[in-house]
């Protein structure tokens, strides 16, 4: 999946939306869903923990760990959606790239999937959807700061 935006803010800006805590859980996920949980070590090895609660209160909790962090250029993760069990559906692989041109930022983002589940079906292929309306929330909240 690949996904490419501009934003108007400067990239300085669009980069710390994606790696503080604070931020991070006021856009995250899909429409109609709340981040009770964000915990980022945003360093090369640092974890990742987000848990998204659906509309009908159904969490689903993310793992991952920070691959490549070059602020403000580029972020790398690795990361699994958990079953009820705690164990991976699936595991993706997410590119972020931040380009400024003229105080916008054109940020592109390449998820790719590496390893998935039977029951992960579902879950991939609103993928898509889900990060195209994750993608709207941050615009929006960019919009404010």
């Amino acid at each position: 999946m690949l996904l490419t935006r501009t934003f108007d803010a400067p990239r300085d800006l669009v980069f710390r939306m994606w790696t503080e805590p604070e931020h991070v859980a006021r856009w995250w996920g899909p429409d109609g869903f709340t981040i009770p949980v964000c915990a980022l070590d945003v360093r090369v090895g640092g974890a990742i923990r987000i848990d998204m609660r659906a509309p009908d209160g159904t969490v689903y909790p993310m793992t991952g760990v920070y691959q490549e962090v070059s602020a403000p250029k580029r972020l790398v993760f690795q990361s699994a959606a958990l079953d009820a069990e705690g164990r991976p559906l699936f595991e993706v692989l997410t590119v972020i790239t931040f380009a400024e041109h003229g105080g916008r930022t054109t940020l592109t983002v390449a998820a790719s999937v590496i390893c998935s589940t039977a029951g992960a079906a579902p879950h991939l292929a609103g993928m898509e959807a889900g990060w195209t309306q994750q993608m709207h929330r941050l615009a929006a909240y960019l919009a404010q700061a």
